[in-house]
């Protein structure tokens, strides 16, 4: 069955966002340099890569697509979700983002000078979506699963509308920021959270692409929630307008996004979880600034007349009204699910 794909609203999607705003051009070069040195130490552990199915639907019928940083991408053919696969194994994903360079450079320099720009034009309008979402659930308990710096949950914490607010977080330098925020805080994967741990809603964002087996993520969810409890996930759309341009040079495809799904695909998983599917929308706001800027760079170009008028010719003109058509109609590369824990049969 198709995913019910609702169409993304000029008032749902929220005002022009740059990723200047969200990752400023001072912090850069030490985000990459951090970043690159984890590579480096992934690439050292190739030997305890394994080869993976897909991970939305189980078939092991992947077409190479493309690679990265070394690292080999197939597109599923049942599916159409992208996945690294051979990819890291448990224990080397857990390592890597225990000890990785980058996520504690996040952390101490650009979560805290980006925080204001975060809070009111990322986590502002995803808050209003969850409330929007559970407004059949009174006062729910929210559960936030990879929390990072907390802003959403803290956002979410001060809005009145939850009876309590916990986030689990396995890195231990953003757990303590949450801690430090008065936040309930599980220092757990969400597969490791030990049972009886109960949520009305859950909500988890851009996690999902990075989990070497992302159904036990949402088995875990499943069983902390009762019959008609909300799950709330957002992700890349590998389907999406900045990853059929760009390919391997999108910003989507790096070794830590290892499961790229899509609309289909990301409702057949959750579904084959014990949920049917509220809604799915694509409400992202930087394909076009992405793909622009790729073409700034010389790392791609467009031969299309028309293409190359919107992203470079008249980019200020037309890039974000180009960027509400591709939100609206299901092809931005980045996407939001909403969906219900079935009763048991």
């Amino acid at each position: 069955m198709e995913p019910a794909l609702v169409t993304t609203t000029l008032d749902t999607l929220g005002e022009p966002l740059s990723e200047q705003e969200l990752c400023p051009d001072a912090l850069l070069a030490g985000q990459e340099a951090a970043f690159h040195r984890d590579i480096l130490r992934l690439q050292a552990r190739r030997a305890e890569f394994v080869d993976v199915a897909c991970p939305a639907c189980g078939a092991d019928d992947a077409a190479p697509i493309f690679s990265k940083h070394t690292f080999a991408y197939g597109r599923c053919a049942a599916c159409a979700t992208i996945y690294m696969s051979p990819r890291p194994s448990e224990a080397v994903m857990a390592d890597y983002y225990a000890s990785s360079e980058n996520y504690r450079y996040w952390a101490t320099h650009i979560f805290p000078a980006s925080e204001d720009a975060r809070r009111e034009k990322v986590h502002r309008p995803w808050l209003e979506r969850v409330i929007a979402a559970c407004a059949g659930l009174r006062r729910p308990r929210l559960l936030e699963v990879g929390a990072g710096f907390g802003t959403f949950a803290a956002l979410a914490a001060g809005s009145g509308r939850f009876e309590d607010v916990t986030v689990v977080e396995p890195t231990p330098e953003l757990a303590a920021h949450c801690a430090a925020r008065g936040l309930n805080v599980i220092l757990h994967r969400i597969e490791d959270v030990p049972a009886g741990a109960r949520a009305d809603v859950i909500v988890s964002f851009e996690v999902i692409e990075h989990l070497f087996e992302p159904h036990r993520m949402v088995d875990a969810c499943a069983a902390m929630l009762q019959p008609g409890g909300l799950l709330v996930l957002s992700c890349p759309n590998g389907l999406g307008f900045d990853i059929a341009m760009l390919g391997a040079a999108s910003l989507a495809v790096d070794p830590e996004h290892v499961n790229l799904f899509n609309p289909r695909s990301l409702s057949r998983l959750v579904e084959s979880c014990g949920f049917e599917v509220v809604s799915l929308t694509t409400p992202g706001r930087l394909d076009v600034e992405f793909v622009h800027d790729a073409i700034a760079r010389g790392e791609t170009d467009v031969s299309d007349p028309f293409l190359r008028r919107v992203l470079v010719d008249e980019y200020d003109r037309l890039g974000w009204p180009f960027q509400q058509f591709l939100a609206s109609h299901g092809l931005s590369s980045h996407m939001w699910l909403v969906a219900r824990r079935r009763a048991a049969s």
